[in-house]
């Protein structure tokens, strides 16, 4: 091969090379096409299960002071006989509440 036809060919094989690579960088350089996507996350909300509407805890008459105060074992007992009816009135509007919320 002469000396002509050597450049000529180390020219040419350059030329590929750099065509090559300038290709192949081209295509790095691309951004890939973005994709947006919706995505649908169920988070669980906190809500409480007692209504609004119920009423908060009365004064029992049997507290510690009350029956402490009491003169005698009948008006002890009275006072206690009070509570408990109070107790079972509210139970019965508390427990149908508590049972839902389980």
């Amino acid at each position: 091969m002469s000396e002509r036809a050597w450049r000529r060919w180390l020219l040419a094989w350059n030329l590929a090379w750099i065509a090559f690579f300038a290709l192949t960088g081209a295509g790095c350089a691309t951004k890939p096409e973005t994709i947006v996507r919706t995505v649908e996350v169920k988070v669980p909300v906190v809500a409480s299960c007692v209504p609004k509407t119920l009423a908060s805890a009365p004064a029992y008459p049997d507290s510690d002071a009350a029956l402490k105060a009491a003169p005698g074992a009948a008006e002890r007992y009275v006072l206690l006989a009070a509570g408990r009816l109070l107790r079972t009135q509210r139970l019965s509007k508390v427990e149908p509440i508590i049972a839902g919320c389980r």
